[in-house]
């Protein structure tokens, strides 16, 4: 079977989590070179060169911050493949980068077994998403998610602040957020990163 994705660009400003996530990503299954970048700028320069299979970025970019990287680096390559790096910290950044065009997430803190798996799965996705033109089988939200509900997804996956969305909607902060917990347990996630993300795949945001 022909393997999907063969090249990774890591992303990181931390040359040690970089190395050692480096390590690690060469040796999943269907990965057979792995680049490494520790600034945005260079992000830019080594994807254009190398057109990498596969981008895993740092949310937290020290020079135009992982959000606006991720926004800019799909805007110019519309086909690129971002997969963000996490703390556990950055649901909101995370939401912004996913609304730039990041396909998802990892966190920093998983085991290498989970980081492994979860980035073996990612790299068949990112391959099934091209074979298809970037338009793979949708998810079903059961049960569906109100009107509502589906606004207050939008303006996340928009980077906007729940107080932002309840402008928006005319909605106070506090209806929004019993919005948000709503939609959380519907799409069966922990945060708005998770809900942007499936948001995403599922095509209830565009």
């Amino acid at each position: 079977m022909r393997t999907l994705v063969t090249t990774v660009l890591i992303c990181d400003d931390h040359r040690r989590f970089r190395e050692h996530l480096r390590r690690y990503v060469a040796a999943v299954p269907g990965v057979d070179r792995v680049m490494t970048a520790d600034t945005s700028a260079e992000t830019f320069v080594r994807y254009a060169a190398e057109l990498p299979a596969l981008v895993l970025l740092d949310v937290a970019m020290p020079d135009l911050g992982g959000p606006e990287t991720a926004r800019l680096l799909v805007s110019a390559h519309p086909g690129a493949n971002v997969v963000m790096l996490a703390g556990t910290a950055d649901s909101e950044n995370l939401a912004r980068a996913m609304a730039g065009g990041a396909r998802g997430y990892l966190t920093k803190d998983v085991s290498v077994e989970e980081l492994c798996a979860a980035l073996a799965h990612v790299v068949v996705d990112a391959g099934v998403a091209r074979a298809n033109n970037g338009h793979g089988p949708a998810q079903v939200i059961d049960p569906p998610l109100t009107e509502r509900e589906r606004q207050v997804l939008d303006g996340m996956s928009r980077g906007k602040t729940n107080n932002e969305i309840g402008r928006e909607l005319f909605l106070s902060e506090d209806t929004v957020k019993t919005h948000a917990r709503r939609l959380f347990r519907k799409l069966g996630v922990n945060d708005r990163a998770q809900a942007v993300a499936l948001g995403f795949r599922s095509g209830i945001v565009r």
